[in-house]
């Protein structure tokens, strides 16, 4: 069982990633560029951009797709590059006693 100074080492370690996550960026496209859809590596969208000469606005279908697609897209990334950056930290979890 660990001590209460590997528990607070630990913590403290979560904080600093979880600030380094939200530091990291995932891009994604769809619609060959007509949606683009930043999220941070907490899962946050942090932008969003359309291109107007990519989008025909009577076909408002097409762009409802590619907003899904880039945000379903996005959030896998994201969470991938968020267990990835985790993985050392899940390790030292067992030393815990969890």
């Amino acid at each position: 069982m660990a001590g209460i100074g590997d528990q607070m080492k630990m913590l403290n370690q979560m904080r600093k990633l979880q600030k380094e996550l939200g530091k990291e960026i995932v891009e994604v496209e769809a619609g060959d560029g007509a949606v683009l859809i930043q999220f941070n590596g907490e899962l946050k969208v942090v932008d969003v951009k359309f291109d107007k000469a990519k989008i025909d606005l009577n076909n408002i279908v097409d762009l409802e797709g590619w907003v899904k697609a880039a945000i379903r897209d996005g959030l896998k990334e994201a969470q991938e590059l968020a267990a990835e950056k985790m993985k050392p930290m899940m390790g030292n979890l067992g030393s815990l006693g969890l």
